[in-house]
């Protein structure tokens, strides 16, 4: 038996109150004695339901517990033995503690098993719990996307489905064959693209126009025209196909996209209006920014590579720890390059001219790259500068390890969640081809509206669990033909997994 010393209560006249009857239970092979009067603190739980259990018939004690012994007045419980190690602190310390090591989401059954509410729980408990469901909330969201990419809606109609499918064409590689190809291609082109751009640059490379000027080689500006002409379309197929206009215009990486084709025809208007036009001071200084922009296609990149994705997203999640970073350099960068120009000024030969002049000292010295174009002169400017790289080493230093520990946990969660949705997908085909063996033949469909919970864990029961998941999709509806599972949400999809 567990250690759990009983508290006794004295009675109106001081003495000490009379214990009450004694209730044993076998929890999982593990046998504990309870006390009424402790366990009436809270009537409402399934346990105090067990004081006033000789007065029930052998039905209603049944309904209460897995087994009862008449003869020693043992009930018998098939649960986890070491989950109930923290139920019972319930009626001991007025809550509960999830000792480490058990799963949040079956601790949770075993609460609602013994009638207990969520509010008794902990508040670092509540996180911990809230993680898991966040979690399993993104699961599910995961494997809701990869379902509607792999079968769509099929109550669409003939517009919405060609529009489905060329989204997933464009959008989605890993939905087939032929989307695969398509990202490879555009991969392929994006590289030659980027190649294209820096190698028109060497002069060995460029011919003379008719004014003598360098230009890029005609045969390099073909392939450049292949490329622009291939992410036009891609771009125009995938804006038609978007479900969502605006918030596809609006996204980040649908920028660069444009950025990328946008120069292009901006410069093929210009030389449209004619030489006169082109030879305009401004318009050539426009044009050259435009070519510029063109930097702007490896982004692209990032389309088709998700470790740079996962980058961007951990990036994202340390704006703190960059602020930092950025406030240290800030003052540090002010400070030395005050200091710098003080202890400067004086010498004839300074360098030092300003103390605006000598931040870019001071960010070269902080970051130890040290270009050696500005350097002090006088001992005190360089015991300045020792002291300045020394402090930009350690500002540097700081906040890189929680930028790092982003970067790994971010990942990390991110091929916990792939695996974990592909996973759940295999799942869903197993039980569904299993469904289908032992069914009759004909229609075959599985409905998930039951709770986050599913059925009782033990044999006998018929409770009804709680959804602990809210939906978070808006009630779109979800359908699998090949499956043939539904999903009226993201919660029915986690209680689909869980039960």
């Amino acid at each position: 038996m567990w250690g759990i010393q009983r508290t006794r209560y004295a009675d109106c006249n001081g003495s000490e109150g009379s214990e009450e009857a004694e209730i044993v239970v076998n929890i999982g092979g593990v046998k504990q004695v309870l006390y009424g009067d402790v366990l009436n603190r809270y009537p409402d739980t399934r346990l105090a339901e067990l004081v006033d259990c000789l007065l029930k018939s052998s039905e209603e004690i049944s309904l209460l517990c897995d087994d009862y012994d008449p003869d020693t007045g043992e009930f018998y419980f098939d649960r986890d033995p070491d989950a109930f190690k923290c139920i019972i602190e319930l009626y001991y310390y007025g809550e509960i503690h999830m000792k480490r090591g058990i799963c949040p989401i079956c601790f949770m059954k075993e609460m609602d098993f013994w009638k207990i509410g969520s509010d008794f729980l902990d508040e670092c408990c509540k996180c911990h719990l809230k993680e898991v469901e966040d979690e399993l909330a993104e699961i599910a969201e995961k494997v809701r996307t990869i379902l509607v990419d792999r079968e769509g809606d099929p109550s669409a109609g003939g517009w919405q489905r060609f529009q489905m499918s060329l989204w997933r064409l464009m959008e989605k590689p890993e939905s087939s064959l032929p989307a695969h190809i398509i990202a490879i291609v555009s991969f392929i082109f994006i590289l030659i693209s980027s190649v294209v751009m820096c190698v028109g640059t060497i002069p060995d490379l460029q011919v003379e126009d008719a004014e003598g000027n360098l230009t890029e080689h005609p045969t390099l500006e073909i392939i450049e025209t292949v490329c622009i002409g291939w992410f036009t379309v891609e771009y125009v197929l995938r804006l038609i196909s978007s479900p969502n206009k605006i918030k596809f215009v609006l996204a980040f990486m649908n920028i660069i996209d444009f950025m990328a084709i946008m120069p292009f025809f901006v410069v093929l208007i210009l030389t449209s209006f004619g030489a006169g036009v082109m030879e305009l001071a401004n318009v050539q200084q426009a044009v050259q920014a435009l070519r510029i922009m063109r930097i702007a296609r490896i982004f692209k990149l990032a389309r088709h590579s998700s470790g740079l994705q996962t980058l961007t997203s951990a990036l994202k999640s340390s704006f703190k720890e960059l602020g930092l970073l950025l406030m240290y350099m800030g003052v540090g960068v002010f400070l030395f390059s005050a200091l710098g120009y003080t202890m400067e000024q004086n010498h004839p030969d300074t360098l030092f001219t300003s103390i605006p002049q000598s931040f870019w000292w001071a960010v070269i010295t902080m970051t130890t790259v040290g270009y050696g174009d500005v350097y002090p002169k006088t001992t005190l400017g360089r015991c300045n500068a020792a002291i300045s790289f020394l402090c930009g080493v350690i500002a540097i230093a700081l906040p890189i390890h929680p930028i790092i520990n982003n970067f790994v946990l971010f990942y990390n969660k991110q091929q916990v969640l792939e695996t974990a949705a592909k996973h759940e997908i295999e799942l869903m085909a197993l039980r569904t081809s299993e469904g289908e063996l032992k069914a009759s033949p004909g229609s075959h469909k599985h409905v998930c509206s039951e709770g986050v919970w599913g059925n009782s864990l033990s044999s006998g029961h018929s409770d009804t669990y709680t959804p602990l998941l809210k939906d978070h999709t808006g009630g779109a509806k979800i359908q699998t033909p090949s499956m043939e599972t539904s999903f009226e949400s993201t919660a029915e999809a986690t209680e689909y997994f869980i039960s």
